[in-house]
């Protein structure tokens, strides 16, 4: 998992085009595995995709309305129902847990988080157009361009060792479970700096500039309006130079995963285990790069709601394009599936509770896609002023929020979504069906009233628990130090055995002197 990819930015994505990122590794998987190109994250905001993602729950279902939200330890998750079945559940990087569980069903984490896990970020609607001081701001896109090393430098290399040392333990530590480890790295999500390295992949002149350049403000749609003052998005002058170091520096960082998959990868084939392990890929949400001058995530345009998807198993999964919407909610009844009729040890595990995505596993068996399959999300964070919601069916894409006009969306025809259909007598019956189904699906007024009630309630909490001493929730890595490299727990050749892989064989003795040998 990466943080803050676009699927249009990716080279298997179909409205890349030629300017695309540079990204072999994930490009070779998807050319040999089943590519989702029409996936959407549950909420285009960091946490409540991924609590959403980990339970498979519409974010209003289990509280997480965003980046402060606690994700409740009751809520049951892919990691818990994995293990259930039998499977060793591991975590390494980035998930922005809040709360005192920073393990939700994951029997190991091996790094802490980048982000806090405390109810700082919580947003307040009681005041929308109070700009708090850890909003987004423009700076990330005017300092854009080359580093030496950044703090999400320092994260990501941590990542990238821990997870493949893991892999190359996994083989040799005796433990027989099958494993499933999401590894979550944090690029390419703003600030907007890569190394030279990385940098110089790219000819400055050919970065692709937006799709669709600044709009008027006046054209903008409320909700655009209300996050560009959110982010102070007009505090500077921004220049087209600025755009494309900030574009540039994007897909630097995208190099930069895919050479983080590639070691991955590697592992996987030195550990011998490559042919039976399903590989995933997907991001939490987009990033706009400016496309209508909007930049980082928080709206329902295709640069900040789809994201990638790509599964890997050509043992068991024919290389296909699937079209229809799916969320990243409907990974959790996915990995069950595979998880149950894999090589889990127990029995299948029973979902505990209803969930609201739904499993793919019969698209990745090749099965017909089916014209009213629907993707729903929701934005619940900063910058909006009721609830924000999103469906996408076939060709069209709906968006609707209390205050502010509907739009609709033909993807097909105008898939830079600058024709808004929602008033046209001809789509009436369209935007009618989806409006009903919002209403039915959120009851949005009584939603607002839940994230207003659950906003105060943090910040009173937030607010109290830095009075005095603090004592944060943040994840702190525990090592057993005891029982790394050379120690005395073990005989030193059954040690060097152990720690070794593929494990050397083990000689035969030299007889000792005067014993006779067979056939003497």
């Amino acid at each position: 998992m990466a943080d803050q990819v676009a699927g249009p930015a990716l080279a298997f994505d179909p409205g890349s085009g030629s300017s695309a990122a540079k990204t072999p590794h994930l490009s070779a998987l998807g050319q040999t595995g089943v590519v989702f190109d029409n996936a959407y994250c549950s909420s285009p905001l960091c946490a409540p995709s991924r609590f959403s993602f980990m339970s498979g729950q519409l974010p209003s279902r289990i509280g997480a309305y965003d980046n402060a939200a606690e994700f409740a330890a009751s809520a049951p998750t892919l990691a818990h129902y994995l293990r259930a079945a039998g499977y060793r559940t591991i975590l390494c990087g980035k998930m922005h847990f809040v709360g005192p569980d920073q393990l939700h069903g994951f029997e190991e984490r091996l790094t802490t988080d980048i982000y806090p896990s405390d109810f700082g970020w919580t947003p307040n609607w009681d005041r929308p157009t109070e700009r708090l001081s850890w909003y987004h701001n423009m700076l990330s896109v005017l300092q854009a361009g080359q580093c030496a090393t950044s703090n999400q430098l320092d994260f990501d290399e941590e990542v990238a060792f821990h997870a493949t040392r893991k892999l190359l333990e996994l083989v040799r530590d005796g433990d027989e479970r099958p494993f499933f480890l999401l590894v979550s790295f944090t690029h390419p999500h703003d600030p907007y700096a890569i190394t030279p390295e990385y940098w110089d992949r790219y000819e400055h002149a050919a970065i692709r500039m937006p799709d669709v350049p600044p709009l008027p403000v006046d054209e903008l749609d409320p909700h655009s309006r209300r996050i560009r003052a959110m982010c102070a998005m007009d505090e500077y002058e921004l220049t087209p130079e600025h755009v494309r170091n900030a574009r540039h520096a994007y897909l630097g960082a995208l190099s930069y995963v895919d050479d983080k998959v590639g070691q991955l990868l590697h592992a996987l084939d030195a550990a011998q285990v490559r042919a039976d392990t399903i590989v995933l890929f997907t991001s939490d949400h987009g990033d706009m790069l400016g496309e209508r001058g909007l930049w980082y995530k928080m709206s329902f345009f295709e640069w900040s709601a789809r994201v990638p998807l790509l599964v890997h198993a050509p043992g068991r999964f024919a290389p296909r394009r699937v079209g229809q919407p799916v969320s990243l909610m409907d990974l959790l009844p996915t990995l069950l599936d595979l998880g149950n009729a894999g090589a889990g040890p127990q029995t299948a595990v029973a979902l505990a509770e209803p969930v609201d995505g739904r499993s793919l596993l019969p698209m990745l068996q090749g099965g017909a896609e089916d014209p009213e399959a629907t993707a729903a999300a929701e934005y619940l964070g900063e910058g909006a002023a009721a609830p924000v919601l999103m469906l996408r069916r076939g060709p069209y894409k709906y968006i609707c929020s209390e205050p502010d006009p509907d739009q609709l969306y033909d993807l097909r025809a105008d898939p830079r979504e600058l024709s808004n259909l929602a008033d046209r007598p001809e789509f009436a019956a369209v935007r009618q069906r989806f409006a009903a189904e919002a209403a039915a699906r959120w009851q949005p007024a009584r939603l607002r009233q839940d994230v207003l009630a659950s906003q105060r309630r943090r910040r009173l909490a937030a607010q109290a628990l830095m009075t005095g001493q603090y004592t944060p929730w943040d994840f702190q890595p525990q090592r057993a130090a005891s029982r790394q490299y050379m120690r005395n727990h073990l005989d030193l050749n059954e040690l060097e055995r152990r720690s070794r892989f593929p494990a050397p064989a083990s000689p035969t003795p030299r007889p000792a002197e005067g014993t006779s040998q067979p056939g003497d």
